[in-house]
């Protein structure tokens, strides 16, 4: 009889848990379920949040999620279930960054737990209880793990630099054009 491993056990309930909550997360992005804008709204609320092209980013963004989601409750390529995860993740730690750390106040805390949660379970693996064990882990060998975290850290960086980048953050010139062509700029204060 084989022993239930504690370790095993603890990492099901972690992944299936995290991922759960991730792909609900990202199917009210992808069809608008538990009442999300679907690809539409979303790409709506991506455009006005500073990532264009918006359904682009929508889509992405969705297929991290919900994708990345499915696959760490599965335990199913683990390492690149959690780097898309955790790179999705990402650019909404962007959007609320301003905001602070709370969530309460619109800040950053409950993104950036769940991207930090998935990246841990991508490291870590998807333990005993999964389709990688089951599977021999043919998708989940050390180089995925590099190859997945590389390419995610990647993506991330490349989309949430451009929305700095295009949103002006840090930029002078751009800030001092924004202000020029608003209405305001000839008025005294």
């Amino acid at each position: 009889m084989t022993c239930i491993n504690r370790r095993d056990l603890g990492l099901l309930v972690l992944r299936v848990g995290t991922g759960a909550v991730l792909a609900a997360h990202g199917t009210q992005k992808l069809f608008g379920w538990f009442g999300g804008g679907g690809i539409e709204g979303t790409a709506a609320a991506m455009e006005h949040m500073g990532f264009r092209p918006g359904k682009q980013s929508a889509v992405a963004a969705g297929l991290g999620e919900a994708g990345g989601g499915a696959l760490l409750a599965l335990g199913l390529a683990t390492p690149a279930a959690g780097a898309a995860a955790a790179g999705a993740m990402a650019g909404a730690v962007a959007v609320h960054a301003p905001a602070g750390f709370f969530a309460q106040g619109g800040g950053f805390e409950y993104p950036a737990f769940l991207g930090f949660t998935a990246a841990a379970i991508g490291v870590a693996g998807a333990g005993r209880y999964s389709l990688d064990h089951a599977s021999g882990h043919v998708v989940d060998r050390p180089w995925t793990v590099a190859l997945a975290f590389l390419g995610s850290a990647a993506a991330a960086a490349l989309v949430v630099g451009r929305r700095a980048q295009d949103q002006g953050d840090g930029d002078p010139e751009a800030e001092r054009a924004e202000a020029d062509a608003s209405p305001e700029a000839g008025t005294s204060a």
